[in-house]
């Protein structure tokens, strides 16, 4: 079976909102999402499951209450279960998540950025 490969560009072009992650693939229980950020996010955790951020475009920083840690294009990093942060971009940022399905982008926090889940793009 031959499927066409996801081109990241030609999916960021098809939605504008920011902190709305957008689905693009699965792999067994994961989700691999496609958001676009810009300005500062909530404070927030997940208390089940680490977060992967990839940076695809752009730079952005995540504040964590100890210190916070910068992120530009090509780097990776990943947010350990339970520990509480706040992504932040000054401009706009071109991020992959890979997360399990089902993760709230909000993780335990009730906001306004809370996005709805399982959209595909």
């Amino acid at each position: 079976m031959v499927i066409d490969p996801i081109n990241f560009k030609e999916k960021l072009s098809l939605f504008q909102e920011h902190w709305s992650p957008k689905v693009i693939g699965e792999m067994n229980d994961y989700q691999f999402k496609l958001v676009k950020v810009e300005g500062e996010f909530v404070w927030h955790s997940h208390k089940d499951t680490d977060e992967v951020f990839i940076i695809l475009e752009g730079e952005m920083k995540i504040a964590f209450r100890d210190g916070e840690t910068q992120l530009s294009k090509g780097e990776m990093y990943i947010v350990p279960k339970g520990v509480e942060h706040k992504p932040i971009a000054e401009t706009e940022c071109h991020i992959m998540l890979v997360e399990p399905k089902g993760v709230v982008n909000t993780g335990d926090a009730s906001s306004e950025l809370t996005a709805e889940q399982d959209v595909w793009i």
